[in-house]
């Protein structure tokens, strides 16, 4: 259609087309992928008029099945109900048993069984806590393992010294040690050194603590000083502190040596070097005899394995000093070894007394 109104002609604007839903490309692709055949169709409903006919046939034939009478339910009822009370009255009862139990009853708290059978109790009356065995605890109402527990507390500590040791024992509980510390004849506290100790056995006195009995040898108090290099480790285990272990340290520490020239080189020993007390306690004890001469280190003729098991030469040394020697000849003064073995001067220092340039 085209308006004249005395001008140039309006173009005439094309209308949108109306959008064709039923023959678009979206509805082809949802038949394609979504719809179903005639064929697919009926089976559908086939399908489904079957669900339906299982679901109904249950309920259109229960009226014509058979009930069971109110009767046989009441009796079912009566049997589960004598079941239930014959299970209670053999579970309250016990039951007799035709097995053996799993599970042991016990005798109590730390007893097993008939293993420990119960101890009588006596009678409270003053007694020696250094006497007593587990079964003297026990008829004081000492539970069984706290009275195992102390017996062997006082034959590792050689006996007990006062109340308070007792006191401090894990499980004694406090109305137990209450109502029998007023009557151990022992101390309050343990009382200093060079005072009176604990009660004597049995005497009623009071005794010296060195007097108890001790399942280890008591180390003399005035010890006379002996030769470090001849002692043995029974003699060096009579210092005070001195064990089997550091006593082997220090006899080991004097083989590798070949001996000691001084007491200071006590605090050398491995086991020693945490323990500066224990060093002075030596070095006070013992002493070097002033005509001693130690082993000698053949460093002219002595191999890499005769070397370097020396504490001051030691396996880098030794290599050097036999490559070296190998090379210029044999040594003759110490600062030649220590040049070679590129030792420090305080080292080779030590190292003097043991050579030997023969």
């Amino acid at each position: 259609m085209v308006r004249f109104d005395g001008g140039a002609p309006r173009p005439e604007i094309p209308k949108k087309p109306r959008w064709d839903w039923e023959n678009s490309n979206a509805m082809r692709r949802w038949r394609t992928y979504m719809g179903y055949s005639k064929s697919e169709a009926r089976g559908s409903v086939v399908l489904l008029l079957l669900i339906a006919g299982v679901l109904l046939v249950p309920l259109a034939v229960r009226p014509f099945l058979d009930t069971p009478a109110e009767d046989d339910y009441t009796q079912d009822r009566r049997d589960l109900d004598t079941l239930v009370a014959q299970l209670n009255e053999h579970r309250i009862k016990g039951g007799d048993r035709k097995f053996p139990s799993r599970y042991p009853e016990r005798g109590g708290y730390g007893r097993r069984g008939s293993k420990y059978p119960p101890v009588a109790q006596v009678a409270l009356t003053n007694f020696d806590p250094n006497m007593l065995d587990a079964n003297g605890w026990e008829a004081r109402g000492v539970p069984h393992f706290v009275a195992v527990r102390m017996v062997k507390y006082r034959e590792m500590a050689g006996g007990f010294k006062a109340k308070s040791q007792i006191k401090k024992m894990y499980g004694l509980d406090a109305p137990v040690y209450e109502r029998l510390a007023p009557f151990m004849q022992l101390p309050d506290e343990v009382p200093r050194r060079g005072e009176r100790g604990a009660f004597g056995v049995g005497d009623g006195k009071f005794a010296k603590l060195d007097e108890l009995p001790s399942k280890f040898p008591r180390k003399p108090r005035n010890l006379q000083p002996f030769d470090l290099n001849t002692a043995d480790t029974t003699q060096l285990m009579q210092i005070r502190g001195i064990g089997h272990g550091r006593a082997w340290g220090v006899v080991k520490q004097r083989n590798k040596l070949g001996g000691f020239v001084n007491e200071a080189q006590i605090a050398e020993v491995w086991h020693l070097r945490e323990a500066p007390d224990l060093v002075d306690s030596l070095r006070k004890y013992t002493f070097v005899a002033a005509n001693f001469r130690p082993e000698l280190v053949q460093v002219n003729s002595g191999t890499f394995d005769d070397l370097w098991p020396h504490p001051y030469i030691g396996k880098p040394a030794a290599r050097r000093l036999v490559a070296h020697r190998n090379t210029h000849g044999p040594y003759k003064t110490l600062a030649e070894v220590a040049a070679a073995g590129m030792m420090k001067p305080e080292e080779a220092e030590k190292l003097r007394p043991y050579l030997s340039f023969e």
